[in-house]
């Protein structure tokens, strides 16, 4: 997937959405989504790269446990065909959960 999809994509979920982070004081309130790419897994033959995927973190962060909206979320990824896995922690900090959704497109 090009940046430009999954762009695409998280603008199905219909939440406010960033790549990364927020600048400093831009946060919009809860709920809301961050997005990164934090690696990428190659596969190599005959000593070039054969295949390469991006590894895709989504993540959905709320001040108080919202499985409606974890739902909402998990069904654009599963009209995409995306397989996941799916984490979540308290952040204490900030006062916020965090659900992760962790791919490779």
């Amino acid at each position: 997937m090009t940046y430009e999809q999954i762009n695409e994509m998280m603008q199905e979920m219909e939440l406010p959405f960033a790549y990364h982070h927020y600048a400093e004081g831009e946060s919009p309130e809860p709920p809301f989504l961050l997005f990164l790419s934090p690696g990428e897994n190659t596969f190599s033959a005959d000593n070039s790269m054969y295949f390469s995927s991006k590894m895709l973190d989504i993540e959905l962060y709320t001040d108080v446990k919202n499985p409606e909206l974890e739902k909402q979320v998990e069904q654009v990824l599963k009209r995409y065909k995306i397989y996941y896995t799916k984490s979540e922690v308290w952040i204490e900090p900030e006062r916020l959960y965090e659900v992760i959704y962790e791919t490779e497109v």
